[in-house]
């Protein structure tokens, strides 16, 4: 199977049981196609893997079996062992070492992109437009918001990355 779009679309609604995955998975495809773009990268494989990093959540018989749970999937179907193994790599607990810059892209774009979000849906007019590096710093400082994201896995990916937070948050935004 092609690793396109369309095919890995069909691949998250056949999963995907909510509006809100449906949702993150357009949000970190979105970053890693920009990303693609800023470092002259494959825009569809990165996008590609972006929309399908997830798309085994709400399926997954428990969350420590994710993402080996869509690895298996992925693998079945025949998608590239790179987008394989960059959805691996973007849990920790898996112990697959992040090592291309894809890899490392989509877990810096991962959590940061579903925070970012959350940010925006607070906002006043709930909008990311007027979502700004500075209210999200600050909502990263509230540990009562959002608690279920690991602040130092938003730092960490921007690190592994090799770009500034701050420019970072700006670029998700």
């Amino acid at each position: 199977m092609a690793a396109s779009r369309d095919n890995a679309w069909k691949l998250l609604q056949e999963h995907a049981r909510t509006e809100s995955l449906t949702k993150h998975a357009l949000a970190v495809e979105a970053t890693m196609r920009a990303y693609a773009r800023q470092y002259g990268q494959d825009e569809e494989l990165w996008g590609v893997t972006g929309l399908l990093h997830d798309f085994d959540w709400e399926v997954c018989p428990t969350p420590q079996d994710h993402p080996r749970f869509g690895a298996e999937i992925l693998r079945q179907r025949g998608y590239p062992e790179g987008i394989v193994r960059a959805v691996l790599s973007h849990g920790d607990h898996t112990g697959i070492p992040r090592e291309t810059l894809m890899e490392k892209a989509l877990f810096a774009a991962d959590e940061l992109s579903g925070f970012v979000t959350a940010v925006a849906l607070v906002r006043p007019n709930k909008s990311l437009a007027t979502t700004d590096v500075q209210a999200v710093r600050r909502k990263m400082k509230d540990k009562a918001f959002a608690r279920a994201v690991n602040r130092d896995d938003l730092v960490r990916g921007a690190a592994e990355l090799g770009v500034d937070l701050d420019e970072h948050i700006a670029f998700v935004i």
